[in-house]
């Protein structure tokens, strides 16, 4: 890690993508996504780790961008919205209509794409207490209950 003036080149795994960043040690992952590097599918709602609007997967678990560190994410694997192309779990949030202002759609669908990928045989409980922390002001939860059931059920 190279060290300048108090920022640090960092070198990320993003999306499948090698990226050297310069962060200062207290950059989040969440700004660093946004805001070095453009990808700005990850939201930045409330910015303490409340609503999962943030959330990425790091190494194919749930995380909250807002509440980690860039440096944190150094020798992990970091999927955003934008690494997830064509899964199911997107195409069931278009069929199922749970998607509607959309800004807690990206993770939510990484959340449901997390769940799904790590218990294929998820429970509704375990869907249920894996939405718990995912807050939409939109829509009826419903609507993202099935749609992750769908692609569970679909396994």
């Amino acid at each position: 890690m190279l060290e300048i003036f108090g920022l640090s080149v960092i070198e990320l795994s993003i999306n499948g993508e090698q990226k050297s960043v310069m962060v200062r040690p207290a950059d989040t992952l969440l700004y660093v996504i946004r805001e070095k590097l453009g990808l700005t599918g990850t939201k930045n709602s409330c910015g303490n780790g409340d609503c999962d609007s943030c959330t990425v997967l790091i190494d194919g678990w749930p995380a909250k961008a807002c509440l980690t560190l860039a440096v944190e994410a150094v020798g992990h694997e970091i999927t955003s919205i934008e690494g997830l192309r064509g899964v199911p779990m997107q195409q069931a949030f278009i069929d199922k209509f749970a998607i509607q202002c959309g800004y807690c759609t990206p993770g939510m669908i990484l959340n449901g794409h997390a769940l799904a990928t790590i218990h294929p045989k998820a429970t509704d409980e375990m869907i249920e207490e894996w939405l718990e922390s995912n807050i939409c002001r939109c829509t009826s939860y419903q609507e993202i209950f099935s749609a992750i059931k769908t692609v569970i059920t679909q396994q």
